[in-house]
C-alpha cells in the first residue's frame, strides 16, 4: 500500500539529509506505528506519504514515494484527498468550518459524496468517537482533547484507505485514548484501513501495532515488529524499559503479558519493602523533599462560566512554595478554564485568587505574569520573534537573567535545534521545548503548564522533569495539567483529579494514582498491588 524506494529528504540550509535512502513497504491493513526522539523527522516521513513533502514543505525529495499505485512526484497532495487522510499535531490549525457537524462534512462535500451518504457517515463517525453531544459546539469552544477528536473524525468520514496520524492522542485523557485507538482498531482490522501512527506515547499504541518505524536521527528508518524495535531502541515506554531490567524475553508490550511475568519480581520487591524504614515507593518519592513554607498560591470559591456553561464550579485551592501539583482529569473537566482564571487573562465568574498578597486578575498583563506564568496547549501562541536564538535572547532580557540561560535549558530538554531557524519551522515538541525554555527562564514564584509534554520524547520528559524539580527546590509552586500518567508519577508530589468543573480527588500522587484505574502508570497496574510508579524507583529498590 505505502512504498518507499531510496527515499532521501533535504531541506535547504540543512546539513545532512532529514531521511537517508529509505526502503521500506508497508501493507495494506497494517497498524504501522512511527517512533523516534523529537526532531527525528517523524512528521518529515508522513508528509511524504502524501506528498506534503516537498510539494507544500519544500526541500529536495529523491527517490520514490508510491501510496496506492499512485507515485506523489506525479501527483500533488490533493490527488491524494481521497486516498490518504491526515490529522496534523494541531487540530485547530488544520479546521475550515465554525461546528463539529460542519467540519466533519467538509471533507466529504469536497469529494462530491452525495448528500443521504454524507449523513450517514457523519451519524457513523459521531458515535465511532463518542462526540455526538458535540455535534453543534463550536470548534474554537472545545478542550483540545475534544478538537483532536473531531480532527480525526474529519478525515474518517471521507473512508480513505491510508489513515496518516500525528500524536493522534496527545491530547487526550487515558480514556478517551482508549477510544480512540480502539476505533482506529477496528478501522484496521474490519475495514482493512492502513494506519500510520507517529506518537511519542509508546505506551499507548505499541501493544496494537503490526509493524515498529524506528527513526534513530540519522535520517535512516529500522523497521520490524514492536518487540524486536523496542529492545534496542533509544525511546521505549515504561512497561518495556521494566522488561528490560527484569530480564524478560520477548519484551512485553502490555500491561496484561508483564503481569504474567512479574511475579519473581514483585517476590523480590516484596522483601525490599519489608526491610525497616522502607515503605512502597518511599526510595524514590518526589513529596520526601517538598517544602514545609507558607502557601504561594490561594484560591477560593473559583468560578468559570461561558454562557449557559459552567467549566469550573466554585474550586478552592491551595499550593504550597515548592509544590509540585498534577491537575488531571477527562477532556473538558475544567483544568485549562481553571489554570486561566487563576493567571488572571481567563475569563473569572466569581471567587478570589491570591498570590503573595495580590490577584492576578486585578494587575496589569505584565504585572500578573510576574507573579503566575502560563504555558498555554497551543505554545506557538507566544513566540513572534524570527528565530529560535532571538526567542532565547529575548527570553534572558526579559528576565534579568544570564545570557545563555535560555539557550542551555533548551539544549537540556532538546538538543541540537539550529538557532537560526525560525520558531515556525521547528516540529511541535522542538517548538514546545522552546516555549517551555523562555517560559522558565522568568521563574515566576508560580508556574502553570497546560500539557508541557505534548510532542517531547521520553528523554526530554526526564529532563523537564529534573528541571521542574529544581525549581521545586527553590520555592517554585507549580501545577501541571496533563494527561500523562508515566509523567506524572515522575514528578508530582500531589494530583488532583477534576470532573465537570469540581474537584473529585485530592491528595498525594501514590495515593490518587494507585487507586484509578485510568490513571495508574503502566509500572503501577503491573506490579499491583505494590504501589510502585516507575522504572527508576524499581531500579532503585532492587540495588
Amino acid at each position: 500500500m505505502i512504498e518507499f524506494s531510496q527515499v532521501s529528504v533535504t531541506y535547504p540550509d540543512a546539513t545532512r539529509p532529514t531521511l537517508s535512502t529509505v526502503d521500506l513497504l508497508v501493507e495494506e491493513g497494517e497498524l504501522c506505528l512511527v517512533a523516534g526522539r523529537t526532531g527525528a523527522g517523524k512528521s518529515t516521513f508522513l508528509g511524504a506519504i502524501n506528498g506534503l513533502v516537498p510539494h507544500f514543505t519544500g526541500g529536495l525529495l529523491s527517490g520514490r514515494v508510491r501510496v496506492a499505485g499512485k507515485d506523489t512526484a506525479k501527483h500533488p497532495p490533493r490527488e491524494f484527498a481521497d486516498v490518504v487522510g491526515v490529522v496534523g499535531q494541531d487540530p485547530l490549525a488544520g479546521f475550515v468550518t465554525d461546528t463539529v457537524e460542519e467540519e466533519l462534512a467538509y471533507g466529504m462535500e469536497q469529494l462530491a459524496v452525495p448528500p443521504e451518504v454524507m449523513r450517514k457517515r457523519v451519524e457513523e463517525t459521531l458515535d465511532l468517537l463518542g462526540i455526538a453531544e458535540l455535534r453543534n459546539r463550536p470548534l474554537r469552544t472545545l478542550s483540545g482533547g475534544q478538537q483532536q477528536r473531531v480532527a480525526i473524525g474529519a478525515v474518517l468520514t471521507a473512508h480513505p484507505k491510508v489513515l496518516v496520524l500525528d500524536e493522534p492522542t496527545s491530547a487526550l485523557d487515558p480514556t478517551a485514548a482508549e477510544d480512540v485507538l480502539a476505533a482506529i482498531t477496528r478501522l484496521v482490522h474490519d475495514l482493512g484501513t492502513t494506519v500510520v501512527v507517529a506518537e511519542h506515547r509508546l505506551e499507548r499504541v505499541a501493544q496494537y501495532a503490526d509493524r515498529l518505524l524506528h527513526l534513530p536521527g540519522d535520517g535512516s528508518v529500522r523497521s520490524g515488529t514492536p518487540a524486536e524495535i523496542l529492545a534496542t531502541a533509544d525511546v521505549a515506554p515504561p512497561i518495556v524499559e521494566l522488561g528490560r531490567l527484569a530480564g524478560w524475553s520477548p519484551l512485553p508490550l502490555s500491561v496484561r503479558d508483564a503481569r504474567r511475568r512479574a511475579g519473581p519480581l514483585r517476590d523480590r520487591l516484596s522483601e525490599v519493602v519489608m526491610r525497616p524504614n522502607v515503605a512502597f515507593g518511599a526510595l524514590d518519592a518526589p513529596n520526601a523533599t517538598l517544602g514545609r513554607s507558607g502557601p504561594a498560591l490561594e484560591a477560593s470559591s473559583v468560578q468559570v462560566r461561558y454562557g449557559d456553561v459552567a467549566a469550573v464550579r466554585g474550586v478552592d485551592l491551595r499550593l504550597a512554595q515548592g509544590e509540585i501539583l498534577a491537575l488531571m482529569g477527562r477532556n473538558g473537566s475544567g483544568k485549562s478554564s481553571l489554570l486561566w482564571a487563576v493567571q488572571g487573562s481567563g475569563p473569572r465568574s466569581g471567587g478570589r485568587v491570591d498570590v503573595g498578597g495580590a490577584d492576578p486578575h486585578a494587575l496589569k498583563p505584565r504585572q500578573a505574569r510576574a507573579l503566575v506564568g502560563l504555558v498555554p496547549q497551543t505554545p506557538g501562541d507566544l513566540l513572534y520573534l524570527d528565530s529560535v536564538d532571538a526567542e532565547c535572547a529575548q527570553a534572558d532580557h526579559e528576565s534579568g537573567a544570564a545570557p545563555g540561560t535560555a539557550r542551555g535549558l533548551l539544549d537540556r530538554l532538546t538538543p541540537g535545534i539550529d538557532g537560526a531557524l525560525h520558531p515556525g519551522d521547528l516540529s511541535e515538541g522542538q517548538r514546545l521545548s522552546l516555549v517551555l525554555a523562555v517560559q522558565l527562564t522568568a521563574t515566576p514564584p508560580v508556574l502553570l503548564l497546560d500539557e508541557p509534554t505534548r510532542g517531547l520524547d521520553y528523554q526530554a520528559k526526564r529532563q523537564f522533569a529534573a528541571v521542574l524539580a529544581e525549581l521545586a527546590a527553590r520555592g517554585r509552586a507549580i501545577v501541571v495539567a496533563t494527561h500523562d500518567v508515566e509523567f506524572v508519577a515522575t514528578v508530582a508530589h500531589r494530583v488532583i483529579v477534576m470532573a465537570e468543573g469540581e474537584i473529585v480527588a485530592d491528595g498525594p500522587t501514590k495515593d490518587v494514582v494507585v487507586a484509578s484505574p485510568a490513571f495508574a502508570p503502566q509500572v503501577a497496574k503491573v506490579l499491583a498491588p505494590q504501589a510502585w510508579l516507575t522504572v527508576a524507583e524499581v531500579a532503585k529498590a532492587l540495588r
